[in-house]
């Protein structure tokens, strides 16, 4: 029966690149880019096995990303590996608050997706499906990332999903328990700070049992930075 139930949802991979106290950003919230370039590097080859990415509103709004494979040779990386040249882009946020005007809206090179809730009021909603190719509204005051996922492998057959942050994001697909896999990139910084966002933020786990549980599958160290792969414990496996 779980395995029936899993096939409802991709494969669920998260890429984090943290300081080495497990930060994403210094104590003002306001992201700078810290990894190294062979840490994006190792983003867009992770991109090369992904059918769609996604990736939080405020990640979106805040930084000229536009979410794509990038340059030729990693496009012909995902021909190589069986998928369309350009992956689909998936924008969450439960307000709808986007902002029209983010890089991603100006590149149309593949469709873009927005997950949203019923908290989103219908102008923004409006506005959005101007901008998108689907807005799916999905959960009352927050984004219900099971009926979303289900929804993007049986609408969009999304069976290899890349989920790039933020740490709400990342903490709603960790207490939905939909998370495969974590590629970690620990980084030679220390950014300190109890405000300092984390790779999981948001409500987070009440007790040891509603946490995550992770085996370490890889580890590689490339100059000054660990690179990790962990496999996350489904909740069935240990007996929840």
């Amino acid at each position: 029966m779980q395995k029936q139930n899993r096939a409802r949802f991709p494969f669920v991979y998260l890429n984090i690149a943290t300081t080495a106290d497990g930060k994403l950003a210094p104590a003002n919230r306001k992201f700078v880019p810290f990894g190294s370039k062979r840490d994006h590097d190792h983003l867009l080859e992770l991109r090369t096995e992904a059918d769609a990415v996604m990736s939080g509103a405020r990640t979106v709004d805040l930084f000229p990303v536009n979410m794509g494979p990038g340059p030729a040779k990693y496009r012909r990386m995902r021909l190589k590996n069986g998928l369309a040249e350009y992956n689909l882009r998936i924008v969450v946020s439960g307000s709808g608050s986007l902002d029209p005007r983010s890089e991603i809206f100006k590149h149309r090179f593949s469709p873009i997706i927005i997950l949203t809730s019923e908290r989103a009021p219908e102008s923004r909603l409006k506005k959005l499906r101007a901008l998108a190719d689907e807005v799916m509204v999905c959960g009352g005051k927050e984004v219900d990332f099971k009926a979303a996922l289900s929804w993007l492998r049986e609408k969009w057959a999304v069976t290899r999903l890349l989920c790039e942050g933020g740490g709400e994001v990342n903490d709603a697909l960790f207490r939905a328990d939909l998370v495969d896999e974590i590629h970690l990139t620990l980084c030679p910084w220390v950014f300190g700070g109890r405000n300092a966002p984390t790779m999981a933020d948001g409500r987070g786990a009440r007790t040891l049992a509603d946490a995550n549980q992770i085996k370490m599958k890889s580890e590689k160290r490339i100059g000054d930075e660990l690179f990790l792969v962990y496999e996350v414990l489904k909740r069935a496996r240990r007996g929840i």
